[in-house]
């Protein structure tokens, strides 16, 4: 009798101390960990090139951190904040294999509204989210290999640069509430953006990326 009364009551506490985890007029503060994946589709390199010179953008990983405020029980705001991403540069279609070409780093910029399943009380709410993404990317660094495919010199070697943009995006994902403050969450975004490359040797490239992101997090409810 006293083992189902000391289980009945942590139940009730634990119900208690979630009930209102993600409630209207909540602002969670999370902390953690966002791998970016880029889903190229180049289009070829413009001339002097050689025919079919396409590139290709690896993957990184960077700490994310951000504030989600709930409007309403359902309806909630997530700004993302995350460390810069430092994504590899490869050659591919006809100079696929030649190596690294250089390297660039990326800092998205994403405001995201999303709509929260189930209710406040829930211990898990699958979530649906769609936003804008301002794609910033910076110091880029070129290799001797992109120099020597392009007509550069030791004296001068060749440089490049990416366009910042513009994308959509769009999001799923579920948070599980682990106290009245303590919640995780795990989400997939898919950005839908493209950019221009440009080399000083006076090339262009227009490419796709179109990242998926999986991001994880722990927030704390203020």
């Amino acid at each position: 009798m006293k083992t189902k009364f000391l289980f009945g009551t942590l139940a009730a506490l634990f119900a208690a101390g979630s009930a209102f985890a993600q409630s209207a007029g909540s602002i969670v503060v999370y902390g953690g960990a966002a791998q970016i994946t880029p889903k190229v589709d180049s289009g070829d390199l413009s001339a002097p090139s050689l025919a079919g010179t396409k590139i290709d953008v690896k993957k990184a990983t960077a700490f994310v951190g951000g504030i989600t405020y709930y409007w309403t029980d359902h309806i909630s705001i997530d700004l993302p904040i995350s460390a810069p991403f430092t994504h590899d540069i490869v050659g591919a279609g006809a100079i696929q294999g030649v190596g690294k070409l250089g390297t660039v780093k990326s800092l998205p910029a994403t405001l995201l509204a999303q709509y929260r399943f189930g209710e406040a009380s829930s211990a898990f709410r699958p979530f649906v989210g769609a936003g804008v993404t301002y794609g910033y990317f910076y110091k880029p660094k070129a290799t001797s290999v992109l120099s020597g495919i392009t007509g550069g010199t030791p004296s001068n070697p060749t440089t490049l640069s990416m366009k910042s943009r513009f994308g959509t995006t769009v999001e799923l994902g579920g948070a599980y509430n682990l106290t009245k403050d303590w919640s995780a969450s795990l989400s997939v975004t898919k950005t839908f953006i493209k950019t221009t490359g440009s080399l000083s040797t006076g090339q262009t490239i227009e490419t796709t990326l179109d990242p998926v992101s999986i991001k994880f997090g722990v927030g704390y409810r203020f």
